[in-house]
C-alpha cells in the first residue's frame, strides 16, 4: 500500500533530513514511527502526502508515485490519507460537529451525508455528548479526539497520527491509541509517529525507529529503543 523507496532529502543548507530510506507499510497495518526530535519523523508524513519532494528516492501509495500526482489531482490522493496532529487544528469558531461537517463539504459530501455520518464518528471517539461543543469548552484530549473524528469521516485508506498524544496527559494519551487501535481494528491502516515510549511499549506492533534520518531498527513486534 505505502513503499518508500530509498528516499532521502537534503535541505538547501545541506542538513540530512532523510537517507535512503526504504519500507512498505501493508493494507490493515498499524506502525508506529519512533526516534527523537530531529529524526525525520515529520519529513516522512510531509513525503507521504506530497508536502515535500525527496531530494532522491521514490513515495508509493496505492502503487502511485505520489510525486508524479499532477496538482489538479492531490487532492484526490490526499482524502484518501486522513492525518492527525500534535495541536489539533480545529476551527476555534466551529462546534464539533462543525468542524467534522467541514471536512465533509470539503470532500462533496451531501447535507443527509453529514447528518448520517457525524454523529456516528463522534460516537465511534465517545464523544457523541460533546457534538455541539466548541473547542476551548473540550480538554485537550477530547480535541485530539474531535480530530480524529474529522481525520476518519471520509473513510480513508490510512491515517496518520503525526505526534497526536504530545500534547496530552497519560490518561487522555491512553484513550487516543485506544481509539487508533479501534480504528484498525476496523480495517483502515494507521501511520504513528512518536517519541512516547509508554505508547509504542503498550502497543506491541511494528515499530520503525529512525535516527538521524535514517531507519535503523524495523521490529515486527517492537518496543521503543534508541
Amino acid at each position: 500500500m505505502i513503499y518508500f523507496d530509498r528516499v532521502s532529502k537534503i535541505y538547501a543548507d545541506n542538513s540530512v533530513a532523510l537517507e535512503d530510506v526504504s519500507f512498505s507499510v501493508e493494507p490493515g497495518e498499524f506502525i508506529s514511527v519512533v526516534g527523537q526530535s530531529g529524526a525525520g519523523k515529520t519529513t516522512l508524513v510531509k513525503m507521504l502526502l506530497a508536502e515535500e519532494r525527496p531530494t532522491s528516492g521514490s513515495v508509493f501509495f496505492e502503487s502511485i508515485n505520489v510525486h508524479e500526482v499532477p496538482l489538479k489531482n492531490i487532492n484526490t490522493l490526499r482524502r484518501k490519507i486522513g492525518t492527525v496532529f500534535q495541536d489539533f487544528r480545529l476551527l476555534p469558531n466551529k462546534t464539533a460537529y462543525e468542524n467534522i461537517a467541514f471536512a465533509m463539504e470539503a470532500s462533496g459530501k451531501s447535507e443527509e451525508e453529514i447528518r448520517s455520518d457525524v454523529p456516528h464518528v463522534l460516537e465511534l471517539v465517545d464523544l457523541r455528548e460533546k457534538i455541539n461543543n466548541f473547542p476551548d469548552e473540550l480538554s485537550g484530549g477530547e480535541q485530539q479526539r474531535v480530530a480524529i473524528a474529522r481525520a476518519i469521516v471520509n473513510q480513508p485508506d490510512v491515517i496518520v497520527a503525526d505526534e497526536p498524544t504530545g500534547n496530552l496527559d497519560p490518561t487522555n494519551t491512553y484513550e487516543v491509541v485506544q481509539i487508533l487501535k479501534k480504528i484498525n481494528d476496523l480495517g483502515t491502516t494507521i501511520v504513528l509517529t512518536t517519541h512516547n515510549k509508554g505508547v509504542i511499549d503498550s502497543l506491541k506492533r511494528r515499530v520503525i525507529t529512525m535516527e538521524r534520518g535514517k531507519v535503523i531498527r524495523d521490529d515486527k513486534e517492537g518496543k521503543y529503543i534508541l
